[in-house]
């Protein structure tokens, strides 16, 4: 064991825990990355090519955070010196004045946002390739579009690195002993930090079961959909936004041509339960029949079956909202986890949060709905 000492160790080098690695070595904090996996990798939920962000949310305290998130992506490109985000703007689509919606409507005013509130008419009028039911109608909000994920990614490390901090692949920490020095046990190494940040994704159950917490977590597969244009270009990003729709059966969400020539990813935002550890076991034949109909039904320009499929993972939370805390009773180890399948956009003012907490600074946002302690203790620990 080395005598080297860090202000924060960060375990999980997904884009919440590069995202607070970033944050801490911007600020001049001496920071070590650790990641079990060698890099890039496929096994978590912040690979792939795109991602959607937006400000339209239902609720206020992710449209406030956004405005943030916005602005330090847009830095964070400067930085790096690469495309990050793409502001294509975004739509979310549901029934006309009906609650989602309207939801998206009030937090956005709350919030001071810019966006357009479409009638049906001038919804069918600017999306001829959808296939709507007619009291169905948009939220335009203007200030999103497509995150770059893999090269966000990059980004978030390659100027971790650059600020001065240390990333560590191939290292999984397989024990973490409590203290005013926090020690972490690797099969190569053991370092140690005067704060941890975890950030486990999938694999909280295990890190954080020796701490007596067991969280109401549910690992979900999403089977990743491109579905080809038959007729080129009426995808395009120039002519439809990425988009999230709500009020039918199921939540689904859509990029426009962007990632595979002629493809649009339209994916169900839910799937079967899995194992970590046993991903590629689980039966998807029901998500891909749902979609197969979905896409059929609107948008019928699209080839109704998928040409290329991939995978992600979601990690849920009951009410889908994170958690942002201390462990209870350590004061020095903080714990992000739970982002339902919607952080990797609010990565950048997460990343913050869970600095300041590690750091011993008050938040500079309102932790209170992903406070730990909002769940009743789980059996079976």
């Amino acid at each position: 064991m080395s005598d080297e000492i860090y202000d924060v160790v960060v375990v999980g080098a997904g884009v919440e825990g590069s995202a607070a690695a970033y944050y801490l070595a911007k600020r001049g904090k001496k920071t070590l990355l650790l990641e079990q996996f060698p890099l890039p990798h496929s096994r978590g939920s912040s690979h792939g090519q795109s991602r959607i962000t937006r400000k339209a949310y239902t609720q206020d305290f992710y449209t406030e955070m956004m405005h943030e998130a916005t602005d330090i992506w847009r830095q964070l490109e400067r930085e790096a010196g690469w495309e990050v985000f793409r502001q294509t703007g975004f739509i979310a689509i549901g029934q006309y004045k009906g609650d989602f919606l309207e939801d998206n409507v009030s937090s956005l005013k709350r919030n001071n946002a810019q966006f357009e509130y479409l009638t049906p008419v001038d919804f069918r009028r600017r999306y001829p390739m959808l296939r709507y039911p007619n009291d169905f109608s948009c939220v335009a909000d203007p200030d999103g579009g497509i995150l770059r994920a893999d090269k966000a990614l990059m980004a978030y490390q390659t100027m971790f690195k650059t600020f001065g901090g240390r990333l560590i692949d191939g290292a999984m920490v397989t024990n973490i002993k409590r203290g005013n020095i926090v020690t972490l046990e690797t099969p190569n190494a053991t370092y140690r930090g005067r704060s941890v940040i975890i950030c486990p994704g999938p694999w909280a159950s295990q890190i954080l079961r020796p701490f007596g917490v067991k969280l109401p977590l549910k690992i979900v597969r999403i089977s990743v959909c491109y579905w080809r244009d038959r007729h080129p270009g009426a995808h395009d990003p120039s002519v439809l936004q990425p988009l999230s729709a709500r009020g039918l059966a199921w939540g689904v969400y859509g990029v426009p041509c962007f990632e595979y020539p002629g493809h649009v990813k339209i994916c169900l935002h839910s799937g079967p339960d899995i194992d970590t550890e046993l991903r590629d076991q689980a039966d998807d034949k029901w998500v891909i029949d749902l979609m197969k109909g979905f896409v059929r039904e609107h948008f019928p320009s699209l080839e109704p079956s998928p040409s290329i499929v991939e995978t992600c993972i979601y990690t849920n939370t009951p009410d889908e909202h994170p958690v942002l805390d201390y462990i209870p009773g350590n004061r020095n180890i903080v714990v992000g986890v739970g982002f339902s399948g919607h952080g990797f956009k609010l990565s950048p003012v997460v990343g913050k949060v869970l600095g300041q907490l590690a750091c011993g600074e008050t938040p500079s946002y309102s932790l209170t709905p992903f406070r730990i302690d909002r769940f009743p203790p789980q059996a079976g620990l």
